[in-house]
């Protein structure tokens, strides 16, 4: 029982208090930056992927549990709107795309969950990095070897993944750390 209320005060509650307007500012920001960064710049992927996963992070940090799922659905439906990431294959990403939100939640609300119990960021970082990657790639390598999907997008999902998530995560460490540096000279 311990378990489930830890988590269902992780989902509910920000890691940062944020007052509900700038809560908001944060969904709508994040939002915008998970359906365009994919949709306006395509390529390279290590730079989308690492913006991507940056805002993953941010929102599991400033948003409250629901309030994730825009940033968890939207960079995929930007990635497909877009049809270049994958050149002719894009239309194959529709089998990943259910699997792509799960290992966007998964960074976000492992990252999130090992915060509210106090764990340093860069291992929540990296422990959610490494799981979203291993269920990503393990769901393509299925399909791969169900013959559904080609070899190529065993390298997207891979070790691709697991770098922009660190990146990413590094990037919103940045921006996590100047936002309380201009809190505290604001106050």
């Amino acid at each position: 029982m311990e378990i489930y209320e830890n988590a269902k005060k992780a989902y509910y509650s920000n890691i940062f208090e944020v007052a509900r307007l700038e809560e908001n500012v944060h969904l709508l920001a994040y939002s915008l930056i998970a359906f365009f960064t994919p949709f306006l710049l395509g390529h390279p992927q290590l730079l989308v992927g690492s913006i991507v996963n940056g805002s993953l992070i941010l929102g599991a940090t400033y948003l409250k549990g629901h309030k994730m799922l825009p940033i968890i659905m939207l960079p995929s439906l930007g990635v497909l709107a877009k049809g270049m990431v994958f050149g002719p294959y894009t239309i194959l990403l529709m089998y990943m795309i259910p699997f792509i939100w799960v290992s966007n939640a998964i960074i976000a609300y492992v990252y999130r969950g090992m915060r509210h119990r106090k764990i340093n960021y860069a291992a929540s970082v990296v422990s959610g990095a490494v799981i979203k990657t291993a269920f990503l790639f393990s769901c393509a390598y299925i399909f791969v070897s169900l013959g559904v999907l080609p070899a190529l997008f065993l390298t997207t999902m891979g070790l691709f993944q697991l770098y922009t998530a660190l990146i990413g995560g590094a990037g919103a460490y940045a921006v996590i750390k100047v936002r309380e540096l201009a809190l505290k000279g604001s106050a």
